[in-house]
């Protein structure tokens, strides 16, 4: 193949900048340059807030200041009757109740764990942590086939922490769960899809490290799941996974770029998986162990590469129907569809 270097990483998109994308109603004028720009840089904390909701589909781009008043208003009241449904359940009833006493349980146990040591998650009686719990329950009603799953509290976490308010972050879960919610199907079709098509990049992009693996009976790339299934959420520090997060939501390039990051990954430590002859389950250690010892910036250019490198051969190995696969203009119109809707 062509040999591909990826662009230079940009300082982060500030206030002033992203008010020049904006029209005097705040629409977004230029909704591939905004994501572009977003794709080599990155946001500033301090507008996150308002540029996360975009990127995960909460929000139009095409949307005023307005509509997004008024959307968020009308998103609070239907989260509040969601959450009014667990919360009227009394002690008699949740006896006989044995789903939601499994889910608020596994739920209890997982919150008290989730980035404690951030200064927004930390101490006794976080009301942070109360409200990620009540978040991660109404979940579990509004979308009460798929309930609750380990992972989830991990990748609610940055959004609380972005957006600070409770029905916001509850509304951004729920667009970023549209995309990732097959990461929690219990057949594991969404995770075996990903697996599947991260090892047909592989074998397209690093032919010997594939055939390492064939070799050693490590095809299912399982090595790889906590990778995929939280979005590298526990490979990173705090700052990094959610910029590495709003990169791979503005589906630049690929709305399967969280793959070419688990092939540049792998790409850059192949000769040492192959030299100290790794097997499966040293090969399980050896990925849990690069977490925070990853240079993100260099492996964003290192995916950007083989992403152009790949081309449409890399898009044809991926099948249709993988996660992420939801486009970002479906979840524009599902949510604001749900404006007046009584849940």
């Amino acid at each position: 193949m062509t040999l591909v270097w990826g662009k230079p990483r940009q300082p982060p998109l500030g206030s002033e900048e992203w008010a020049t994308f904006l029209d005097s109603e705040g629409r977004v004028m230029d909704a591939k340059a905004f994501k572009t720009r977003i794709f080599y840089g990155g946001v500033e904390h301090t507008i996150r807030r308002e540029v996360w909701p975009f990127l995960l589909g909460y929000h139009a781009y095409d949307s005023t200041y307005a509509e997004r008043e008024y959307l968020k208003s009308t998103k609070k009241s239907a989260y509040e009757t969601v959450r009014q449904q667990w919360q009227s359940i009394s002690t008699e009833q949740a006896k006989r109740f044995t789903k939601f006493r499994e889910r608020k349980s596994l739920i209890d146990k997982d919150v008290v764990r989730t980035d404690r040591a951030l200064p927004f998650y930390d101490g006794d009686d976080n009301p942070n942590v109360n409200i990620l719990r009540d978040i991660l329950l109404t979940y579990s009603f509004y979308n009460f086939d798929l309930g609750y799953c380990q992972g989830m509290s991990d990748l609610l976490s940055p959004i609380l922490f972005v957006m600070e308010d409770e029905s916001e972050s509850f509304w951004c879960f729920v667009a970023l769960m549209e995309r990732l919610g097959p990461n929690f199907n219990r057949d594991q079709n969404g995770m075996h899809s990903q697996l599947f098509a991260l090892s047909k990049l592989v074998e397209l992009l690093d032919s010997p490290l594939h055939n390492y693996f064939k070799q050693n009976d490590c095809l299912n790339y399982f090595f790889c799941f906590r990778w995929v299934l939280i979005q590298f959420k526990r490979e990173f520090e705090y700052k990094k996974t959610m910029r590495l997060w709003e990169v791979l939501w503005t589906h630049y390039l690929s709305e399967h770029l969280h793959l070419y990051v688990c092939v540049a990954i792998l790409k850059r430590y192949r000769n040492k998986i192959i030299g100290e002859h790794m097997d499966f389950d040293t090969l399980l250690k050896f990925t849990n162990e690069l977490s925070g010892h990853i240079d993100l910036d260099a492996i964003l250019r290192d995916a950007e590469a083989l992403c152009i490198c790949a081309g449409e051969n890399g898009a044809a190995r991926i099948p249709p129907g993988t996660p992420p696969s939801l486009p970002i203009e479906s979840e524009n119109a599902f949510l604001y569809a749900q404006d007046d809707e009584v849940l």
